[in-house]
């Protein structure tokens, strides 16, 4: 297993790959593996086959964390990382530094920035404002020194996921993007590195998450003609303080494609949720 520090030998490795004709399938991470980011590179090996390659990026991108976010404790094991990488049967990690993706950012030198302007408006782009130009900033990079011919994203972060659609769509970007089902442990919570942040006791209460959806999922089922939305988020938000650790920083009912926000909920509307559960932010999201 390579492990590439710097972007120029990064593209210099996949060109090499190109030129002979290596199918590159790649799976971006901030590290701190687990389970759910192991299941996208099996998924990516399943689809390059045993003659192409399968790349992790482990960086923890600086431009798409707020001032009061968690960046300078965000978790971080290169050595446990690389471990169930190449056990995984990953072919390279890329891994850069800030100084050599962000030069001169300090000092005002770096000034170049991707943003998409509709589907990051509301939800996490409200209430993380700038975080997505970040992330789509960071993407792009990362596309241009990988030269994927895919590149896999876990559902848990749905509206991400379609933001960078939309980046690659708009931007003609030369290939696929593949959104693969959020892996959850035995008690429904998504799998997620800030889970390493909970208490025992936050972390039972943290069940709450993806139990709203589940209330949400079956009041739905229930229900033999549409909900108003403001009543079922009413609802979740009533659900959520059973949990004296948990807080509701937002919840949307919304068209899975357009994340149009919806005035009536029904069977196929999607719904994403952000809670703290004491002071960590935990996100999810599903099909009602």
């Amino acid at each position: 297993m390579k492990i590439i520090r710097h972007p120029l030998a990064m593209q210099r490795q996949a060109r090499a790959w190109k030129a002979a004709g290596v199918k590159v399938g790649f799976v971006p991470t901030m590290g701190y593996l687990h389970a759910g980011h192991i299941s996208l590179a099996h998924e990516a090996r399943k689809r390059v086959g045993p003659k192409g390659v399968v790349v992790v990026s482990i960086y923890v991108n600086p431009t798409q964390f707020g001032p009061k976010e968690d960046l300078a404790k965000y978790p971080r094991d290169f050595a446990n990382d690389s471990r169930l990488c190449r056990e995984a049967g990953v072919d390279a990690i890329f891994t850069p530094a800030d100084a050599q993706m962000y030069a001169g950012r300090g000092e005002g030198l770096y000034s170049t920035y991707v943003s998409e302007e509709a589907l990051s408006q509301g939800m996490e782009g409200a209430s993380r404002p700038g975080h997505f130009r970040g992330v789509t900033t960071v993407v792009a990079k990362l596309f241009n020194c990988v030269l994927p011919d895919f590149a896999i994203f876990g559902a848990k972060d749905w509206q991400q996921a379609a933001v960078l659609q939309r980046m690659v769509k708009d931007l003609n970007f030369p290939l696929k993007m593949i959104i693969s089902p959020t892996k959850r442990e035995a008690d429904g919570l998504a799998m997620s590195s800030r889970n390493s942040y909970l208490s025992p006791d936050e972390r039972e209460q943290a069940t709450i998450v993806p139990g709203s959806i589940e209330f949400a999922r079956e009041a739905v089922k229930l229900s033999k003609k549409p909900m108003a939305a403001a009543s079922l988020r009413a609802q979740i938000e009533e659900l959520i303080r059973t949990k004296p650790s948990a807080r509701l920083d937002y919840v949307e009912f919304f068209d899975s494609v357009t994340l149009q926000p919806t005035q009536e909920v029904r069977r196929g509307t999607h719904m994403a949720l952000a809670v703290f559960v004491g002071k960590t932010r935990l996100i999810d999201n599903g099909r009602l």
